[in-house]
């Protein structure tokens, strides 16, 4: 496996180098390494759906350099992702991952947990999102089979040993503070954020998605997702890493993500008040301007729109 990285050139005030990580021809993945602060990174995946090529690893990773060894950010979609993530780490550090910290449930973000511990890294997570990843473990591993084929030989779900009974944990790692934080549900259950207060840094997992639209399913949990990303808000972070799309700015994680939450739930709250059918809803609300900017909009919208209108009439 060899490694190519093309200079580093500053986008928005912020230093990015493309790395290409090469391997044999059907083992090849491009990840985006993106320096937010200083020792800080985002691993930034396609937004593009999961492929054979891509490894299923079209969300956002990340990692921290300490002077004691590298935290790891989420652990990608199987145990075959690991040695492309060590490339990534090893590209601007000699230290080896002793840490690895799930701020989710969906498959990119944990299942590649096995390949590092039995490498002696610690897997940290709170004990909300274990749940989760166990409830979802098997329809995962399903789903990823249609698409990785081979790819998947090896991967075994491994949830954090011992999970945190706690909806914030103040983490010390490698001399680095780092808070664990559960605000409210999201995407999925359980979702957290992994908050640097020294560098207001926050990875915000699935809580943010940028430059592509978010995603609404049967397990979200649409006002909950809303409440949530306010609450957030009043960290006031420098940095957002989400879990899809670009490192940016917070505000630009409320143009893309909070404004369209607020969207949803208002208008469609609105049109239960109305007694308005959800075909007639969903058509409604198809056309959204200030919206249409977003990656997958088209193939996506409507589907939001009907999730949450079935959400919130059950409520």
């Amino acid at each position: 496996m060899t490694l190519r990285s093309n200079a580093r050139r500053s986008v928005g005030g912020l230093w990015i180098g493309l790395l290409t990580l090469v391997c044999a021809p059907a083992a090849a993945l491009d990840l985006q390494v993106t320096e937010v602060a200083s020792g800080i990174y985002a691993l930034v995946g396609p937004t593009e759906n999961r492929t054979y090529d891509n490894d299923a690893i079209n969300a956002n990773l990340g990692f921290i350099v300490t002077p004691e060894g590298v935290v790891l950010v989420d652990s990608g979609a199987t145990v075959q992702s690991g040695p492309l993530i060590e490339q990534a780490t090893a590209a601007v550090t000699e230290q080896s991952i002793r840490w690895v910290v799930n701020l989710g449930s969906q498959d990119h973000r944990w299942l590649g947990n096995a390949y590092f511990a039995e490498r002696g890294a610690r897997i940290i997570a709170l004990a909300r999102t274990v749940e989760t990843q166990r409830a979802y473990a098997d329809s995962h591993l399903v789903r990823l089979r249609e698409t990785l084929g081979d790819r998947l030989e090896g991967t075994v779900p491994l949830t954090a040993p011992e999970p945190i009974e706690a909806d914030r944990a103040s983490l010390d790692l490698g001399g680095v503070r780092m808070d664990l934080l559960w605000l409210g549900d999201a995407h999925y259950v359980g979702d957290a954020l992994l908050w640097l207060p020294e560098s207001g840094v926050l990875f915000a997992g699935d809580l943010v998605y940028l430059d592509r639209i978010l995603g609404v399913w049967p397990h979200s949990r649409i006002r909950a997702w809303r409440d949530t990303f306010h609450a957030m808000e009043a960290l006031e972070p420098t940095v957002v890493v989400p879990g899809h799309g670009n490192p940016a700015d917070l505000a630009k994680a409320k143009r893309d993500t909070g404004e369209y939450l607020d969207w949803l739930v208002r208008e469609v709250e609105a049109a239960l008040g109305n007694w308005e059918p959800i075909d007639e809803t969903v058509e409604r609300l198809a056309d959204a301007p200030d919206f249409e900017h977003l990656e997958h909009f088209d193939g996506w919208n409507r589907r939001n729109l009907n999730q949450t209108y079935l959400q919130l009439e059950a409520e």
